[in-house]
């Protein structure tokens, strides 16, 4: 989720029912450290608790000592990504490539809780997938070891790396992975609804769902999933004035993050999240992309809006074909 799990999003996640929002990877390569890039990343002011972040690398040291530079300016859980798949990362043997490398897992796992576990008392928790691919599915004996070494928590995605996105995720690994360890498992993968949120946890028996792809453009999927395992009754889609309230905080806090230049346009892809599936959404999409300053951005989601009815109404998504049609 590089490039969307920033600050502004996760507080507006977890103000809208999550209980729980990781970082974007932070680099663990020290010369990274004090770049725009990495420091905006790792920015927790302000933040509601807890703050968690999530490291990335291939070299134990180095994870060791990222996972203690950030735990020092305030992170209070240490994820470390073993679950991403792209190639950038994948071909500095970092993210699920490590899944090749069970000794090269072991010693970033050892190297890392003695960091930050042992002095500070700081969770260490891993995401990881089910494996490199389908002749080297190793999910089982990675949670085994993780679980031996101290890890508090694991995140499975269901696809191994071969997959990325593809196919199916495999609850079948993910139920495995939580009956051979004692601490907690996150299920992860294709889990779009709270109907699905609710049929996975029964299916996998595991502790809790992570929300991805599925949150881009519809944060409030958490308090929808929220209420559903409590109550068991859907909840209603946002109106129209709360809608416009949504987009109002996350645009306004995005552009206090980023600054004008940047947060406009990196406000784009959101804008487009959010209505891609709205009437009208791909008219709306292609005009503002051409807008290059804040306040303008801001009338015309106003503008966009009002399209859709009165403030007290539901947003309702269009059907297919009249995307089409459009």
């Amino acid at each position: 989720m590089a490039g969307v799990t920033d600050r502004p999003f996760r507080q507006l996640c977890k103000r809208l029912g999550a209980g729980y929002a990781v970082s974007e990877m932070a680099a663990s390569d020290p010369r990274l450290w004090a770049t725009e890039k990495t420091s905006r990343r790792t920015n927790h002011d302000g933040e509601m608790e807890p703050k968690a972040v999530q490291i990335a690398g291939g070299d134990p040291a180095m994870l060791a000592s990222a996972a203690r530079y950030n735990v020092e300016r305030g992170a209070q859980i240490i994820d470390i990504n073993m679950g991403c798949p792209a190639k950038k990362v994948c071909n500095v043997a970092a993210g699920s490539a490590l899944l090749r490398d069970e000794s090269l897992v072991a010693a970033i796992l050892e190297q890392v809780i003695a960091a930050v576990t042992v002095p500070y008392g700081v969770p260490v928790t891993l995401k990881m997938r089910t494996g490199w691919d389908a002749e080297q599915r190793n999910a089982l004996r990675i949670a085994r070891l993780a679980e031996s070494l101290g890890v508090a928590l694991l995140t499975v995605h269901g696809r191994t790396r071969a997959d990325g996105f593809h196919g199916a995720a495999e609850y079948h690994t993910i139920a495995e992975v939580k009956s051979c360890v004692r601490i907690p498992v996150i299920a992860n993968g294709d889990i779009d609804s709270a109907q699905k949120a609710r049929a996975v946890l029964d299916e996998t028996g595991a502790d809790g769902v992570m929300i991805g792809r599925a949150a881009q453009g519809r944060p409030w999927i958490f308090r929808e999933i929220v209420q559903f395992l409590q109550t068991g009754t859907p909840g209603a889609p946002p109106t129209v004035g709360e809608l416009r309230s949504i987009l109002q905080e996350h645009l306004k806090d995005h552009y206090a993050f980023y600054g004008e230049f940047i947060g406009v346009r990196s406000a784009r892809k959101h804008l487009g999240w959010y209505v891609r599936n709205l009437p009208g959404g791909a008219l709306f999409r292609a005009r503002m992309n051409r807008i290059d300053n804040c306040a303008e951005q801001l009338d015309s989601v106003d503008a966009y809006l009002a399209t859709l009815g009165a403030d007290s109404a539901r947003v309702t998504e269009s059907t297919e074909q009249e995307r089409l049609a459009a």
